[in-house]
């Protein structure tokens, strides 16, 4: 049976909805994969875990009365498979209405040691990645001027703090390339929803150094995403309350933040 003969077809009265989640397999994209899947979408889910990713698609095809996930294997830093890729996704699940990237990784050096290899992968995959399936998609949506864009960036590119370096760097950028697609997109009916998560319970908040404060679950931080998404945010915070302690955090002169050691 072929891919498009096991998708619910999509008519002007129920029109069906297709996004991709880059980073699904675990964390917050593996239950924002589930969310989207029970809201209607169908979904290509992309990870370089195989195993992960039909486990996955296996649950959420069994939960519902059609198939709604499809798994694709890829690396994010294998940036010259995107294109193909992304076509073959398109033409399996009939079109693309939303991208979500959510994959990164989080290698803390410690305090007194700098680790350049470390740095260049949270760069290449926090950031080059998702410059790598952003661009296509946002030019993708410019020309149907429809669309929506969901980036995973941190709280950590709000300021550089001396804990890592490498991580700030990466997702302060991140941010920056969301901002720009957005002032580009806007007038072209896309929406760009920036997110900046704190702590999250994941596997990565395993590489936190110190404590964690208001750290949220991945079920938790996933209902703010998607809430954002149905009113077309720009920019959230999740939990919220990170909204207010990073403007006071922004705001600190730099010659006190300086002699900070967080």
């Amino acid at each position: 049976m072929s891919t498009q003969s096991k998708l619910a077809q999509s008519t002007p009265l129920h029109p069906k909805r297709r996004g991709v989640v880059v980073g699904a397999s675990t964390g917050m994209g593996a239950v924002l994969a589930r969310k989207l899947a029970k809201e209607g979408y169908t979904v290509a889910l992309v990870a370089p875990q195989k195993d992960k990713l039909e486990t996955l698609c296996g649950e959420i095809n069994s939960a519902e009365k059609e198939t709604r996930a499809f798994a694709y294997v890829h690396d994010v830093t294998n940036y010259h498979e995107v294109p193909a890729l992304l076509r073959k996704i398109v033409a399996d699940i009939g079109g693309l209405d939303l991208l979500v990237y959510m994959a990164g990784v989080n290698y803390p050096p410690g305090l007194e040691n700098y680790h350049f290899e470390d740095d260049r992968k949270m760069v290449e995959v926090n950031l080059i990645g998702a410059m790598a399936w952003l661009s296509p998609v946002a030019e993708m949506f410019q020309s149907a001027k429809a669309g929506q864009i969901v980036g995973i960036s941190s709280v950590a590119g709000d300021r550089g703090r001396i804990g890592n370096p490498g991580y700030n760097t990466s997702k302060a950028a991140l941010t920056c390339y969301l901002e720009a697609l957005r002032n580009r997109l806007t007038r072209h009916g896309v929406n760009v929803l920036t997110v900046k998560p704190g702590f999250v319970k994941t596997e990565m908040l395993k590489a936190a150094q110190g404590a964690t404060p208001f750290a949220v679950t991945p079920e938790q931080a996933v209902e703010d995403i998607y809430r954002a998404m149905r009113r077309r945010k720009q920019v959230i915070y999740t939990a919220p309350i990170w909204r207010w302690i990073m403007l006071i955090i922004q705001h600190i002169p730099s010659v006190i933040f300086r002699r900070m050691s967080f």
